[in-house]
């Protein structure tokens, strides 16, 4: 088949996101690109020759696919391969032991046992495991397992030996390696001191690496998924040469890569050749990622206020104005995007503010910064931001999946404030949507769909109330899981279905846009199209 062939795709409920033309029954797509969208009696007749292939969508609803803005996609395909701590799999510190030793007994002495995914607050002792916890499962190989905002990581005794870390090691720069009261490590290792064992950790060889991608991309087609940014991982400086050997073989969602600045930042010979920064690749470097603090469910998002239960606790500013500063001016030399993390109301002022004092140095149609995650925001920052054209990225899954810690952390009355989507909007800023994953404590942490309840609802899966009054409507909430999504990031030409658009969308089993919003997590994928190709169709 030519891919020049026209497609007609007919009968459907397809909602465009495209304020000119929201909502329309039938598409032409060509060379992958939507030409024509409409009703079906307006069809342009002469535009359809005789074998233009026809696609009957059945009534069902149709959306844009979704643009996951910030995930990690090749932390997320390989932590799918070790131990999974969270619900259903593992409830309690007891589970977790019992399935590390069944790891180690599967393994040789020398090999580490890895894990993903605990938190506190899904864990019946309600703590944090520490060495001791897992030297009960094994104790003559090195354990570790990541906390799962991915800023913290618990590991044994073994491991502690194995990484040099004693009572005498100091906390890096901002890190914290947590002690007992007599100053012995415990095991956890938060921020930057995390990465005192990354020298030591096993590294995926990079075939295996590229073969887990591709069952992940499996599964985001399956979720409606047609394009992602990689926001780094721990352990690999470079994923660009993963994703395109995993393209070759067929791998289907475009992706925008942003490289860990920590990993070369004091490495002058450094530089992103200008063909990767072509945002019309399937696979391209779309800029820097800097981290500026930790978590809210691992207490360490710096905020202007301490944590619940606290009276000098505002959890930890991990980068220094000097990475901040060499982040900037690299990027502005190659005018690609500077990405950073900021959890806690501090952190967001200060990478606001500082973004804030440089003019635009991106294409237009890109912001020259977003902000990750932006849980905690001040009046000041979503003003100045909006001023300034500085995009915002969050997870409104953070809150479905992980109230119970942003209570104890918080309390009822500072989560509500959290994550002010309706506000930031009504500010202006643009804003878009995403999960993290895997940083999500939820066994599908890819799923868009209980990002979206959340939104519509501001009910956590536990049914806590997370603030009605930043509660958006279901098409807004679709909207910035696409088309803001797309332009927080700078997907050109996606998330929207309009003529010159890529054909890139998702047929649901249910329509979201009618639907009760309490079911909005149940919706699923019924196929998903990119570039007008059908990459996946449910059975």
């Amino acid at each position: 088949m030519s891919e020049n062939k026209i497609k007609l795709f007919i009968n459907g409920k397809i909602f465009s996101a495209d304020d000119a033309i929201p909502f329309a029954d039938s598409m032409i797509v060509q060379n992958g690109r939507i030409v024509w969208i409409g009703q079906e009696k307006d069809l342009p007749q002469e535009s359809i020759p005789e074998d233009a292939q026809t696609f009957d969508l059945d009534g069902h609803r149709v959306i844009p696919g979704f643009v996951d803005a910030h995930m990690h996609p090749v932390m997320l395909a390989d932590f799918q391969k070790q131990i999974t701590i969270m619900p259903p799999a593992i409830n309690s510190i007891a589970e977790l032991t019992e399935a590390v030793r069944t790891v180690r007994e599967k393994q040789g002495p020398d090999q580490w046992v890895l894990g993903w995914g605990y938190d506190e607050q899904g864990l019946l002792e309600k703590r944090s495991p520490n060495r001791y916890d897992l030297d009960r499962g094994c104790s003559d190989a090195p354990v570790s397992i990541m906390r799962t905002c991915a800023h913290i990581r618990c590991v044994n005794s073994k491991a502690l030996e194995i990484a040099g870390i004693d009572r005498n090691t100091p906390d890096p720069p901002g890190g914290e390696i947590e002690r007992d009261e007599n100053g012995e490590p415990t095991g956890v290792l938060k921020e930057n001191a995390r990465n005192l064992l990354a020298p030591y950790l096993p590294v995926e060889a990079q075939d295996r690496q590229v073969e887990n991608l591709l069952d992940l991309g499996n599964l985001l087609t399956s979720q409606g998924i047609t394009a992602i940014c990689d926001m780094g991982n721990l352990d690999s400086t470079d994923n660009i040469p993963i994703y395109e050997k995993a393209a070759q073989k067929g791998f289907h969602q475009r992706v925008g890569v942003y490289y860990m600045w920590d990993f070369f930042a004091d490495n002058p010979e450094f530089d992103i050749p200008e063909e990767l920064l072509n945002r019309n690749r399937q696979v391209f470097a779309a800029g820097l990622k800097l981290i500026g603090d930790g978590s809210i469910s691992g207490r360490t998002a710096w905020m202007d206020r301490p944590y619940l239960g606290s009276t000098d606790d505002y959890g930890i500013s991990v980068c220094d104005d000097k990475l901040v500063e060499s982040a900037i001016s690299f990027c502005r030399e190659h005018h690609c995007q500077l990405s950073m993390h900021a959890m806690g109301s501090r952190t967001i002022s200060r990478m606001v503010g500082r973004a804030a004092q440089e003019e635009s140095w991106t294409e237009a149609g890109i912001p020259y910064v977003r902000i990750e995650h932006v849980t905690d925001p001040t009046e000041e920052s979503i003003t100045t931001a909006a001023a300034h054209g500085i995009s915002f990225v969050t997870q409104p899954i953070f809150l479905y999946a992980e109230s119970a810690s942003y209570l104890k952390n918080l309390g009822s009355e500072w989560m509500k404030q959290c994550y002010p989507v309706k506000h930031i909007l009504e500010k202006g800023v643009k804003l878009g949507f995403s999960t993290d994953a895997p940083a999500t404590f939820w066994a599908v942490p890819s799923d868009p769909f209980p990002g979206i309840k959340l939104a519509v609802t501001r009910r956590a899966y536990s049914g806590a109330d997370c603030g009605q009054d930043q509660a958006v409507d279901v098409q807004t909430a679709v909207k910035l899981y696409t088309r803001g999504a797309a332009e927080a990031a700078g997907f050109p030409e996606q998330g929207v279905l309009a003529p010159g658009y890529r054909a890139d969308f998702a047929v649901l089993d249910r329509d979201i846009l009618a639907i009760p919003s309490e079911e909005i997590d149940q919706v699923k994928v019924a196929e998903t199209y990119i570039g007008g190709e059908c990459v996946y169709h449910r059975d």
